[in-house]
C-alpha cells in the first residue's frame, strides 16, 4: 500500500490537480462546487490506514445549479471516466460498483474508463438525501429533533474545496447547530436521562449487583459524555467515534479521567464517589453557561438512601424554564432527541421512519 495519506487531503488534491484542470479544460464557463463532506470517517478527520479497504480513495462530491445539473452531469462523469488517470498519489481512482450498501472498494485498473467515485448533485439534492429535508425551506423544532447528529455532524465537518455556487457553505452554516431553544429542550432531555438512573448505581451495589451496578455506571458514563457535546454546543458522533470526538471537547481534560476510574471501579462505592466528581465537573460547566440560575454542584443521598446523586431532574427543571420558542415549550415530551431516547441504527439511519417520528412532538 502506498504511504497513508488523510483521506481530506488526498481528495483536496486529487480535485486540485486532476478533476478541476479537467473541468476546466471540457466546461470552461461552468460554475461548480466540490467536497468532500457527507459520510466516511475521512469527513470526521478519524481516517487510519485501515480505513483504505472501503469507500475510501481519491473521491469529491460536485454540486451543480439546479439549471445545469440535467445538462451536464452524464457529460461530466463521462469526461472525468475518459480523462482521469488510473492512479492518484499511488490510489486507484477507480472503484467498484456500489454494493446493495453503497459501499465501493477500489479496484486497479490499465486500461479503458475510469469507474471513478465523482458523484454529482445540487445542492438541494444532496441535503434531502442525506437528511430527508429541503435545506432551503424553514426548519421546525420537529425537524431538528429528528435528524440524526451523525449527519448534521458529516454535513458540517469534512471540507469544501471551491464553492462557485456560493450555496454550499450557506447551507452548512445554516445547520452549524441547533436553534437556542431546541438545544435548550435538549439539554433538559439529557439531564433528565441522568436523573432517571443516577441512584441505580448503588441500589444494584447494595443488594451484592456489582455486575449490574457496572452495566448502571456505563451507562451513566454514556450519558455525561452526551451532556458534555450539548455542554459544549458540539453535535454528537455514534458510538464508534463517541470516545475520539469526546476526547476533542474541552471538558474531557478533566471529565476522561473520572469516567475511566467509574467503569474500572471494582466496588459500587468507589463508582459512586468517581460519578459524583463526573456530576460536579458537568454541573459547574452547566452553571458556567448562565442559562439558568446557579445550581448546587453537590452530591447528596437519594431521599434518605445512602446512595450518592446529583438530582438531575433539578437542572432539567430549570433549564426547561428558561425555554422561550412557544412551538418547543408544548412539546409534552422529555424524551428528547431522536439520538436521545433511541439508540437503535435502524431507527435512527431510517429517515422515512424519522418523519414518521415527527408525532413524538406534537
Amino acid at each position: 500500500m502506498p504511504r497513508f495519506v488523510p483521506g481530506l487531503q488526498l481528495s483536496r488534491l486529487f480535485y486540485q490537480k486532476e478533476v478541476r484542470p479537467i473541468l476546466s479544460k471540457e466546461f470552461p464557463s461552468l460554475r461548480h462546487s466540490a467536497a468532500v463532506i457527507g459520510w466516511g470517517s475521512e469527513v470526521l478527520g478519524f481516517d487510519t490506514p485501515v480505513s483504505r479497504d472501503h469507500h475510501w480513495g481519491p473521491r469529491v462530491l460536485l454540486f451543480l445549479s439546479e439549471r445545469d445539473h440535467p445538462i451536464f452531469k452524464n457529460k461530466i462523469t463521462k469526461a472525468l471516466a475518459n480523462h482521469l488517470p488510473y492512479e492518484f498519489m499511488g490510489y486507484s481512482t477507480n472503484f467498484s460498483k456500489p454494493e446493495p450498501n453503497g459501499v465501493r472498494h477500489p479496484v486497479k485498473i490499465t486500461r479503458g474508463p475510469v469507474n471513478h467515485m465523482i458523484d454529482i448533485y445540487t445542492v438541494r439534492s444532496f441535503f434531502k438525501a442525506r437528511l430527508g429535508i429541503d435545506p432551503y425551506q424553514q426548519i421546525t423544532p420537529a425537524d431538528w429533533l429528528t435528524l440524526p447528529q451523525q449527519r448534521l455532524l458529516e454535513l458540517t465537518s469534512g471540507e469544501v474545496y471551491h464553492d462557485g455556487l456560493g450555496a454550499l457553505e450557506e447551507v452548512r452554516t445554516k445547520l452549524t447547530y441547533y436553534p437556542k431553544d431546541v438545544w435548550l429542550y435538549m439539554l433538559s432531555a439529557q439531564w433528565t436521562r441522568i436523573s432517571q438512573e443516577e441512584a441505580f448505581v448503588g441500589r444494584a451495589g447494595h443488594v451484592g449487583d456489582e455486575l449490574g451496578s457496572q452495566v448502571a455506571a456505563a451507562r451513566l458514563v454514556r450519558e455525561i459524555i452526551k451532556l458534555s457535546f450539548l455542554l459544549e454546543r458540539k453535535y454528537a458522533p455514534y458510538s464508534k467515534w463517541l470516545g475520539t470526538s469526546f476526547s476533542k471537547l474541552k471538558i474531557a481534560k478533566e471529565l476522561t479521567p473520572l469516567l475511566r476510574q467509574v467503569l474500572l471501579a471494582k466496588t459500587w462505592k468507589t463508582r459512586e464517589k468517581r460519578l459524583a466528581k463526573a456530576y460536579t465537573l458537568v454541573a459547574e460547566q452547566h452553571n458556567a453557561l448562565r442559562i439558568t440560575k446557579s445550581l448546587s454542584t453537590k452530591t447528596s443521598h437519594y431521599y434518605g438512601r445512602p446512595y450518592s446523586v446529583i438530582f438531575a431532574e433539578r437542572f432539567a427543571h430549570a433549564i426547561k424554564q428558561s425555554i422561550k420558542d412557544p412551538v418547543v415549550k408544548e412539546i409534552k415530551t422529555d424524551a428528547g432527541s431522536i439520538d436521545q431516547f433511541t439508540d437503535s441504527t435502524n431507527v435512527v439511519e431510517d429517515l422515512s421512519l424519522g418523519r414518521k417520528l415527527r408525532v413524538v412532538y406534537k
